[in-house]
């Protein structure tokens, strides 16, 4: 016999409902679990012909138009959601704010005989916030506005679910998550609820579906052997980056995340150039090591004018920190919050590409890896090449590819 559960997402807009929904439904997919995500805002967008309900006015509780709408598509979710549950299906995930406790009981009284569990999803972390919402606003939704327009239009959106926000009390069942640390902080689970263990495992593991780590294309300092700045790309490292451009062009690339610096901006540019949308998003965590007083020279001058630092650093690298600077082992903090970054901006179902340094992409990669730490600055890190990373809880893939010649693994992804 089937056992059956409806998960109900909670939260207001833009903390990471609908990436948890899909990471969710794809997991216990794989499982052999028949799941299917019922998403309010898709079906909103679908019926929404004139685009008049990507209005934040829509969205106000004194709107009574806009508010029978919102229960129109609610009950037609659930209809839905029903159907799909009486004919065979396992687990349907509801993916809405289903912010008020009325919404919340409505979902009840239609699963009279299933047991419910609500996952509430919090982000307290306010940059990660602030780069989602302009990710947001960047949607087909809001392309007949203006950027600035369509951010305000959107923050004055979730002002209005603050206004009747009730968070999780009473339910039975019930899951607080933490979206950007991938934690749970409180959980209340009264009933013996199927696919429980497992979920908790999903909404705590980090899954990757593909993530293309590249390393920017060469620039002055490479060639000069030196180390730090914020060079330029030469001539081979912009050809490098359009055979980059050209090895992606099939595949589907909707973010691009870099550091701060010109070589990754200058690396990326070309490649989202050839994607329909693609946003740029230049993280400062994926910034390269700063040399502190060795920015900008020779590992050859470093050896003749600042011996007791090229002697220093030699035995443990990992540990080593240049005078006014940093080392790998210093900026790893910072580069595991930037990889929580793009995991909270980007959606489940969705490739990732970060364009970083070498040192900054050997940290990225050995949080995959569980490489040792004094292997770590010693990872191969081409310009040529690119990583390639699939995780999920049945297999882990990490493959090295050539950009030049071959298309991204016979077009797999």
């Amino acid at each position: 016999m089937k056992r059956k559960l409806v998960i109900v997402m909670v939260g207001l807009p833009a903390r990471g409902k609908s990436t948890m929904a899909r990471k969710l439904g794809r997991t216990l997919e794989l499982d052999g679990i028949t799941v299917r995500i019922f998403n309010n805002g898709e079906l909103r967008r679908k019926l929404d012909t004139d685009k008049t309900t990507s209005s934040s006015e829509f969205f106000s509780p004194a709107n009574v138009q806009g508010k029978e709408m919102r229960e129109r598509i609610s009950r037609m979710n659930i209809e839905l959601a029903q159907a799909f549950l009486r004919e065979g299906g396992e687990v349907a995930i509801m993916d809405a704010s289903n912010v008020t406790r009325e919404r919340r009981q409505t979902l009840v009284a239609a699963f009279p005989d299933l047991p419910l569990c609500f996952i509430e999803c919090l982000n307290a972390d306010e940059e990660a916030l602030e780069a989602n919402l302009e990710r947001k606003v960047g949607l087909k939704e809001f392309c007949h506005l203006s950027r600035e327009k369509a951010l305000e239009s959107f923050v004055k959106r979730i002002a209005y679910y603050e206004s009747i926000y009730e968070p999780l009390d009473t339910e039975p069942n019930r899951i607080l998550l933490d979206s950007f640390d991938s934690c749970i902080l409180q959980e209340r689970i009264t009933d013996v609820l199927p696919y429980y263990d497992r979920i908790r495992d999903i909404l705590t593991t980090r899954i990757v579906r593909n993530l293309f780590l590249v390393r920017h294309g060469e620039t002055y300092y490479n060639r000069e052997d030196r180390i730090g700045g914020d060079s330029d790309l030469t001539d081979k490292g912009l050809e490098q980056a359009h055979a980059l451009a050209e090895h992606f062009a099939t595949v589907r690339i909707p973010i691009i995340f870099t550091s701060n610096y010109k070589r990754t901006l200058q690396t990326a540019t070309p490649i989202a150039e050839r994607q329909d949308p693609c946003s740029i998003i230049a993280l400062p965590e994926f910034n390269e090591i700063h040399a502190g007083v060795c920015e900008g020279m020779t590992y050859e001058e470093i050896r003749r004018q600042m011996p007791h630092v090229a002697k220093a650093r030699g035995p443990n690298k990992y540990r080593y920190v240049y005078p006014e600077g940093e080392g790998y082992a210093t900026m790893e903090e910072r580069v595991h919050r930037g990889l929580k970054k793009v995991f909270f901006l980007n959606n489940y179902d969705e490739n990732i590409m970060i364009v970083g340094h070498r040192a900054v992409n050997r940290m990225i990669l050995s949080c995959f890896l569980s490489r040792q730490e004094e292997e770590i600055p010693y990872i191969y890190m081409p310009q040529d090449r690119y990583y390639h990373i699939q995780i999920d809880p049945h297999k882990r893939l990490f493959e090295l590819v050539p950009y030049k010649n071959a298309p991204p693994g016979g077009g797999r992804w």
